[in-house]
């Protein structure tokens, strides 16, 4: 696990040519672009956890059956820093850095008061969002950056709380139909209040707006959500949209923040103030995006950690959503680097399976139902929700799957009624070992799967004019540890599952965690992301791309 978890990956940033096999459909026109951590030391110091390392971003440029690999460290604030220092002196989520180790006791002093509700890190690895024609790389804290998708350029540095009043946002934003983007952040003791900010960033200037303005400076804040407790807010990585509706979880994963005020001075990392509470409940909050109001049902579920929404819709007065859902919080442990080494099968098993869980809420209690009965009248689940005395509603799910991770659907059938689930495969490691297309309707899966081929999330992209919903591919990117086997990006066909192509790259290639696929790249883009010389020395690498 070394190989792939805990080596600082060299970067490629001219366009290598890679060696297809198979036959690439001639509609796939684009770039899959990718984010996730490449560097776990630098000089001699190195990061805790798997997920502090620094950004590496690449990309898999698709043109006329060809595929070019390139791939860049972000240029961040805490790139530059570390880089310039030659070990890490900006602190990550796992990793508190010291940037001074011989300042007097009055800096250290300062330097504490400064950590109390930190300047975070820009370092984001986690996923790639689009929002307009712009591109950025993002993770959890208020800081993302702007990236050029054809050259992997590090570009301008944005800061939320600029624009809206979180500490944290999630990496995983939706989008409606104009491209206007939708996201979550919490409010950490703003004018004495925590709570769950959902908002809004237009994907253009709105007509009438003063020309040259840039979008961010309209974004809204859609609705708030006041945090149970003050100083112990909820950790949240996702959440849910339908056409109508958000959904969010409040679940017993959480932040404390007078912890994390002290952290810096105690000399522990942030992730230490977070802790899964299994004696709590789960909370479901549903905000209507039509009135941008709370519903006022009290809903709650079975203590549980999500980190991955897969998708809801609506169906008779009911919401219906999907979740990854864990029985508590042992994946974030597992990914310290202690344990990602030649012990690996002792020291990482997770001590529950990721489980696709459907829930079902009513959006609507009738006052004459019966205390416990089941609110829940659809046919498509064996959901519950049952009325409860005091006028709550305890929700219980129906299990439909074990062992999947970074779940991903047809994106046009996001926040509606969908049949197929595209996720890594794992069970009680937390290392994919396989790619699995799961039919909800019929309960069947399908897998891909290959010796020492490690999967990273698959993505589907739908071929023009698809009718069904799995008429396109899936593209992964495959980390091999068979020094016979070069790593490649794999393309299924969706439907079948069966192998159309590979590319294989003679390249440092690392595991990553997100990305979004950009079609049709118009002419000037496709030059610039393949017009520079590819690298030679590479028996799998031909020839120069045509420009």
């Amino acid at each position: 696990m070394e190989i792939i978890y805990g080596r600082n990956r060299k970067e490629q940033p001219e366009p290598v040519r890679a060696k297809v096999t198979g036959k690439i459909p001639a509609w796939l026109q684009g770039t899959l672009l990718r984010n996730g951590p490449g560097m776990h030391t630098v000089g001699e110091s190195r990061y805790n956890h798997w997920f502090d390392g620094l950004a590496l971003l690449h990309s898999f440029t698709i043109r006329d059956g060809e595929v070019y690999y390139r791939s860049k460290y972000l240029r961040s604030d805490t790139y530059n820093a570390n880089i310039e220092a030659n070990r890490i002196v900006v602190s990550e989520f796992g990793t508190m850095a010291y940037p001074d180790p011989c300042k007097n006791i009055f800096s250290k002093a300062f330097s504490y008061l400064t950590h109390t509700i930190p300047d975070f890190t820009d370092n984001c690895l986690i996923n790639i969002m689009k929002c307009g024609e712009d591109f950025y790389a993002t993770s959890e804290t208020n800081y993302i950056r702007k990236i050029n998708p054809q050259t992997l350029e590090t570009l301008e540095k944005v800061d939320y709380c600029k624009y809206v009043a979180v500490n944290l946002a999630t990496s995983h934003p939706h989008y409606d139909e104009a491209g206007n983007v939708l996201n979550m952040g919490t409010s950490i003791v703003e004018k004495g209040k925590t709570k769950y900010v959902i908002f809004k960033i237009p994907a253009t200037v709105p007509e009438g707006k003063k020309k040259g303005k840039s979008s961010w400076k309209h974004t809204e804040v859609f609705c708030s959500i006041p945090s149970r407790s003050l100083l112990s807010p909820s950790y949240y990585h996702s959440f849910g949209v339908t056409e109508n509706y958000v959904i969010f979880l409040e679940q017993p994963f959480r932040l404390d923040i007078l912890k994390m005020a002290t952290a810096y001075i105690r000399g522990v990392n942030w992730a230490s103030c977070l802790a899964f509470h299994r004696e709590e409940k789960t909370y479901i909050h549903i905000v209507d995006q039509r009135t941008r109001q709370p519903v006022q049902t009290k809903l709650y579920t079975d203590p549980m950690v999500v980190f991955h929404h897969v998708n809801a819709y609506e169906e008779d007065g009911c919401i219906v959503f999907d979740v990854i859902a864990y029985e508590d919080s042992s994946l974030y442990q597992l990914f310290y680097l202690a344990n990602l080494n030649q012990d690996f099968k002792e020291n990482a098993k997770l001590t529950s399976v990721p489980t696709l869980r459907r829930f079902a809420v009513p959006l609507h209690v009738d006052k004459n139902a019966e205390v416990g009965s089941n609110l829940i009248k659809v046919a498509s689940t064996t959901a519950t929700a049952l009325k409860e005395q005091d006028g709550q509603v305890y929700c219980q799910p129906e299990f439909l799957c074990e062992g999947l991770e970074l779940p991903r659907v047809n994106y046009t059938h996001n926040g509606k009624r969908y049949r197929y689930v595209f996720a890594a495969g794992v069970h009680w490691s937390p290392v994919p070992t396989k790619i699995i297309k799961y039919d909800i309707l019929t309960k069947s899966t399908l897998k891909w799967r290959e010796t020492d081929c490690w999967p990273a999330e698959p993505l589907f992209v739908p071929v023009p004019g698809a009718k069904d919903e799995d008429d396109g591919v899936i593209l992964s990117a495959i980390v091999s540890t068979d020094p016979q086997k070069l790593p490649f990006l794999l393309i299924l066909d969706a439907k079948s599952f069966t192998e159309l192509a590979r590319a294989s790259v003679d390249v440092d290639l690392h595991m990553d965690l997100h990305g979004l696929f950009i079609p049709d790249m118009d002419s000037e883009a496709k030059k610039q992301a393949t017009s520079e010389e590819p690298q030679d020395g590479a028996s799998d690498c031909h020839g120069a791309p045509p420009t």
